[in-house]
């Protein structure tokens, strides 16, 4: 039984490895190019600094992208007879899965949040968040629907640019786009509140022990 389980186990991290870590990579691009161009020290906005900038708006959808992965999910589920692989091995990966990827876009857009305050644009960060979560939404429909991927933008920036155009005269596509803004921004939400939540308490940890450590050192002398 246990043998059994194990290699279920194995054959089903076989079968979702490549893809999830394929789609994991793309998710972690925008986070690694929201930490170079908006936690540098430097606020000067260079002609490279712009290039980074497009660039990481057109990988961002990706990262909201693993969201729509659950589909897989749900397929596999009718193909798996035993509840507690489904129960333990399934949900767990899948939770992990999409949790990481989503969390790479609630962390890059704290960064361009972050950004903005410190360039004094702080009244813009509400508007840029919902209009980043309204681009990815149309971005994360191009993807999983119509299989374009982020360098389409620049290979075939015109027939992407021609499939909007035509799927928004559509009732069917603007409703999957606004379905899928109002779940991002919800889930946008409350990471948000969370992660500010636990870097506060770690700021506050930090803070606590320099006072502390202030204390012991003035006591000493």
């Amino acid at each position: 039984m246990i043998e059994m389980f194990f290699n279920s186990f194995l054959y089903i991290l076989q079968a979702h490895s490549r893809w999830m870590s394929w789609n994991l990579f793309l998710a972690f691009i925008p986070l690694g190019l929201s930490v170079l161009l908006f936690r540098r020290k430097s606020l000067n906005r260079s002609l490279s600094w712009w290039l980074g900038f497009l660039v990481f708006f057109a990988f961002l959808p990706n990262a909201p992208y693993v969201l729509t992965d659950i589909i897989h999910l749900v397929t596999y589920i009718r193909r798996v007879d035993s509840i507690w692989l489904i129960t333990l091995i399934l949900f767990p990966l899948y939770l992990l899965f999409m949790s990481l990827g989503f969390e790479a876009y609630v962390i890059s857009l704290i960064n361009l949040g972050s950004y903005l305050h410190r360039i004094g644009k702080t009244r813009w960060i509400t508007s840029a968040e919902l209009i980043t979560h309204a681009l990815c939404a149309v971005g994360v429909y191009l993807g999983r629907f119509q299989r374009f991927n982020s360098w389409d933008l620049v290979t075939q920036l015109d027939v992407v640019a021609t499939s909007l155009i035509e799927d928004l005269l559509g009732k069917r596509p603007l409703v999957i786009i606004a379905i899928t803004f109002i779940i991002i921004t919800v889930l946008y939400w409350i990471t948000k509140q969370l992660n500010l939540g636990i870097i506060l308490r770690q700021r506050s940890f930090i803070k606590s022990r320099q006072q502390n450590s202030n204390r012991v050192s003035q006591t000493e002398t």
